[in-house]
């Protein structure tokens, strides 16, 4: 049985850390200090990848597990006039997702937090923000970010074209719902805490293992692409998110999914059944799905062919990509059969 307040805290010091994709620097230098405290060998790639390398009784062979760390959100595209900022999606974001409130805007120098704005709401049909509240939702190109910064502090804070947008530490602090954590960016925090467990209790792995908290997943699995290019493997398995909908056979709860099927390919059968096994193993109950809309670091890597084998090992979410709901048992599963998974010798 998982201890839930632990699971919660070091996925609550997760989320706290910003990571939109491509300026990961605040996540990296907390990962490091963590792995580095943990004993195991850890470094920061060429790709901005966070990799710890426990090393296997037989180190001929190697497999990767990887949870990317970048989140998603939004690019500034124009810094205006009277502090008003305008930004387009960074992955899978969407602004009624958010809803108006606090953002904040990682300048080169300075962070300023400021307000993600739909206009006035008593209005006529005079006004284009009329539209938003019967017809059609609410697009990127109808919001803006509310700073009341003059252009000289924007810019002294280094506010420019291509500076991340994130939903803002103000109201980002996950919550307990009793065995649940709720909270923005469980994808892919959560799985971080995973792989961070995973360095503290695997000890001796049948084969090499690096831990990957891979950077950019979010816009095309940028860092996973480059570490299964430059590192062979004879296996990666991607841990992520699996979303609740009435479309997928997935019941919310305890037991983790393993994924056979994604919208960049089918993920490996041998590798799923050693998976399948371990869970057995443990007599844990595991889910089984296919999803359309979806991807991760492994089917990726395999649709590239940059590895041969490749599976997704996911937790049960609600309200993927927007303010997300997952079962703690669920995520603590995961670790246990990673575990497991990691010290067996497969023939």
């Amino acid at each position: 049985m998982w201890d839930y307040d632990h699971l919660f805290k070091k996925i609550e010091e997760l989320v706290m850390h910003h990571s939109p994709s491509g300026v990961e620097a605040e996540i990296n230098q907390f990962l490091m200090q963590q792995f580095a405290a943990l004993g195991v060998e850890v470094w920061c790639d060429r790709a901005d990848n966070i990799i710890a390398k426990i090393q296997g009784l037989d180190s001929t062979g190697a497999i990767a597990i990887t949870a990317h760390k970048d989140e998603i959100g939004a690019i500034v595209k124009t810094v205006g006039d009277n502090g008003r900022v305008e930004v387009r999606k960074l992955g899978g974001a969407y602004p009624w997702v958010y809803g108006e409130g606090v953002v904040d805007l990682l300048g080169d120098n300075t962070t300023i937090s400021g307000i993600l704005s739909f206009g006035s709401r008593h209005v006529s049909h005079e006004s284009p923000q009329k539209v938003q509240q019967e017809d059609t939702p609410v697009k990127w190109e109808d919001a803006w970010i509310e700073t009341k910064c003059s252009t000289d502090e924007l810019e002294a804070a280094g506010i420019r074209p291509g500076t991340r947008m994130v939903i803002g530490k103000h109201r980002k602090r996950p919550i307990r719902l009793n065995d649940y954590i709720a909270s923005y960016t469980l994808d892919n925090k959560a799985s971080v805490a995973i792989l961070l467990e995973l360095a503290e209790k695997v000890k001796q792995p049948a084969v090499d293992v690096y831990l990957v908290a891979s950077a950019k997943e979010e816009v095309g699995a940028i860092g996973a692409l480059f570490f299964t290019q430059n590192q062979r493997l004879d296996a990666l398995i991607a841990l992520e998110i699996c979303p609740l909908s009435s479309e997928y056979p997935i019941e919310d709860g305890k037991s983790p999914v393993l994924l056979f099927q994604d919208g960049y390919g089918i993920y490996d059968e041998t590798l799923n059944g050693q998976l399948r096994q371990c869970a057995k193993q443990l007599d844990m109950p595991i889910q089984l799905a296919t999803l359309s809309g979806f991807g991760s670091d492994a089917s990726i890597a395999m649709k590239f062919g940059h590895v041969a084998r490749g599976a997704c090992l996911a937790f049960p979410t609600q309200n993927t990509h927007g303010y997300e709901i997952a079962h703690l048992g669920a995520i603590g599963n995961c670790i246990d059969l990673l575990q497991v998974f990691c010290e067996t010798k497969f023939d």
